[in-house]
């Protein structure tokens, strides 16, 4: 199988980092250092060589750096196999995010094509328990993972019903104009619901098939009946007086929720302890990884925030040689070196940390 990896990653004045620069080799990255002295930084940065906003789901004027604010510029060469990819991505004082490719303009769907990324960071670790929306959100980073298409449906969706949602609030009743939404929403919504069943049927042979020291979990899509375009546009028609009544629409995949279950415990995944919690987080992102290696060619690019600060040594051990096994770049972090002992030379290490103001980023070597 063909490696997928960054070998060469720049920042400029994005975040906390001035500039900073890192050259890698394919292996997983452990990032140690103080908090506060970039780490997640970087990851973020990372995350936006995929299409979307990003891990922090951040505006790019939020990215650049204070108090200069002139705007920010990351660098990363990509490389799957024989292929090399040189990406540029820029926003100046704030303005929208840019894109080049192999020094041409491109859309930010083209880094779907050529490289995925996927993401476990602290603020995930109430997905089971928190609002419907959070848990939609991975499910659907999930799903663009295998379908990268699966962002333009989205959008073109959640237009048309933001069209839809304004005139049930201003309490328009022109059914002309309802059913010319209707049909995008329809069109949309029947790929964002085929997608969605297949991503997750994909993730699920996955975490069946493999042995693994982290606990399956049962997925089910809940409010999520697969409907061809035609039915769900009579669904939209036939609910027009329940949503006038409410000011906003009632059907569709935009009310979808995905449910967890502990799966040898039959226990539901937000009755779960804290650390199971974190472990089926853990086991969903790996068997993602898993099914990504078997369609993609390659196993996506994993970025681990702080995840084994919440581990015991067996389970970061158990996480690091499943990481290995699938052939990973897996970009984690830490506030020390000892939490990545059990890599052992496969990885490598850099230290992040700060000197009069300005970041920097260095390779350690352990024996």
């Amino acid at each position: 199988m063909k490696g997928l990896f960054l070998s060469h990653l720049r920042l400029s004045h994005f975040r906390s980092h001035r500039r900073a620069e890192m050259f890698c080799d394919g292996r997983p990255v452990a990032l140690f250092g103080a908090n506060g002295a970039g780490k997640t930084n970087i990851l973020e940065a990372v995350s936006l060589f995929s299409p979307g906003r990003g891990m922090r789901r951040a505006s790019a004027e939020e990215m650049s750096r204070r108090p200069e604010a002139l705007g920010w510029k990351l660098f990363g060469a990509m490389e799957h196999g024989d292929d090399h990819h040189e990406i540029e991505i820029w926003s100046d004082k704030g303005a929208a995010r840019q894109l080049k490719l192999n020094d041409k303009n491109a859309a930010q769907l083209a880094l779907g094509q050529i490289g995925r990324v996927l993401w476990l960071v602290p603020s995930m670790d109430r997905l089971w328990i928190e609002g419907a929306e959070g848990r939609r959100r991975f499910l659907d980073r999930m799903v663009m993972s295998f379908f990268p298409a699966h962002a333009e449906a989205s959008l073109v969706y959640e237009k048309a019903m933001r069209e839809r949602n304004r005139l049930l609030k201003d309490q328009k009743r022109d059914a002309y104009w309802y059913s010319a939404l209707e049909v995008q929403m329809a069109e949309a919504g029947a790929q964002i619901m085929m997608n969605r069943s297949l991503a997750l049927a994909r993730v699920s042979a996955a975490q069946q098939e493999a042995g693994t020291a982290f606990p399956v979990a049962d997925l089910e899509l809940v409010e999520a009946e697969e409907l061809a375009p035609e039915d769900l546009s009579s669904a939209f028609a036939e609910s027009r007086g329940r949503d006038l009544m409410a000011g906003r629409t009632l059907v569709g995949p935009h009310r979808t929720d995905l449910e967890g279950t502990y799966a040898a415990k039959s226990v539901a995944a937000k009755d779960c302890s804290t650390g199971e919690q974190k472990a089926l987080l853990i086991s969903l992102i790996l068997a993602n990884g898993r099914a990504l290696a078997h369609d993609f060619g390659a196993p996506p690019i994993l970025l681990l925030d702080e995840v084994s600060a919440h581990l015991d040594a067996n389970r970061r051990a158990a996480l690091y040689d499943e990481v290995c096994a699938l052939g990973a770049q897996a970009w984690m972090t830490g506030t020390g070196p000892e939490l990545f002992t059990e890599f052992g030379d496969r990885a490598q290490y850099f230290e992040v940390g700060e000197e009069a103001g300005i970041s920097h980023i260095e390779e350690r070597y352990f024996q």
